[in-house]
């Protein structure tokens, strides 16, 4: 009989990676979750969940000690844990860069060099990452997440290729806007240069409407099931509004993308 295949979910409590880890247990997966609190939440899910702060390395390393008691094998790591930082470059704190590199960019690389050494062992494993359309263009007033989004690219592409003799499947999702609680999850830069007030106003407009008039992310999920399931997944999965037209309109018309851009912020 075929082992169940265990899939490791960051975080998984809230958000694209609720719906993910359970449309993956509702398939017959054996998910484990993660979140920083799971006494508060084992109650509100069906699967098993396990403590991870992806932005400390001992839990990181705590994490998959604990799973490797509860399952000899890894067959899927869904990088997920994130958040988003908006405002100024110029507004933002370093403490606040910083912070939004430890989670989006590094906790996803921890938690993927903790588990590389299994999968290579296994000689079989798949990775998949929560990216972003914002990991392939530019939007105003979110350039420490947009930098974040676009680290992953670089470095899930080139991991891509250093894992394929083992066997290991690189994937990364690059979602646009979908109704999420990514703002539950968010930090701002303290507004304090009037000089922004205008773009800020207009970003934020932006932002929300997009958000208001996006589906909700159950496609998402279905995406990252059929990843799961394909036997030879690609590294690019774009989905949503403009997900392929976009990236392609700024490759190939830099200057039409940009005043399309400032047209749709009404700048």
């Amino acid at each position: 009989m075929a082992h169940k295949q265990a899939v490791l979910v960051t975080g998984a409590t809230s958000g694209i990676g609720l719906l993910i880890a359970n449309k993956l247990h509702d398939n017959g997966y054996r998910v484990f979750g993660t979140s920083r609190h799971p006494e508060k939440n084992r109650g509100k899910v069906r699967f098993e969940l396990l403590a991870l702060d992806v932005t400390s390395e001992a839990s990181v390393q705590t994490c998959v000690e604990v799973l490797l008691t509860k399952t000899p094998v890894l067959d899927v790591l869904i990088n997920n844990a994130g958040g988003f930082l908006g405002g100024s470059v110029e507004e933002t704190t370093m403490e606040q860069a910083y912070r939004q590199f430890e989670t989006n960019f590094w906790g996803a690389v921890k938690m993927t060099k903790a588990v590389l050494p299994i999968m290579r062992k296994q000689r079989s494993g798949k990775i998949i990452t929560t990216g972003s359309l914002t990991g392939l263009i530019g939007i105003p007033m979110s350039s420490y997440y947009a930098a974040t989004k676009h680290a992953l690219e670089g470095f899930f592409k080139s991991l891509r290729l250093e894992v394929m003799n083992f066997n290991i499947k690189v994937s990364l999702i690059e979602p646009a806007f979908y109704k999420t609680n990514i703002d539950a999850a968010s930090d701002q830069a303290p507004a304090s240069i009037t000089d922004y007030d205008k773009i800020r106003r207009l970003t934020s407009d932006f932002v929300a409407n997009s958000v208001a008039e996006a589906p909700t992310p159950e496609p998402v999920a279905e995406l990252v099931l059929k990843i799961v399931a394909a036997k030879d997944p690609k590294f690019s999965y774009p989905i949503g509004k403009n997900s392929k037209f976009l990236p392609a309109l700024q490759f190939l018309s830099p200057a039409m993308f940009e005043s399309g851009f400032l047209k749709k912020l009404k700048l």
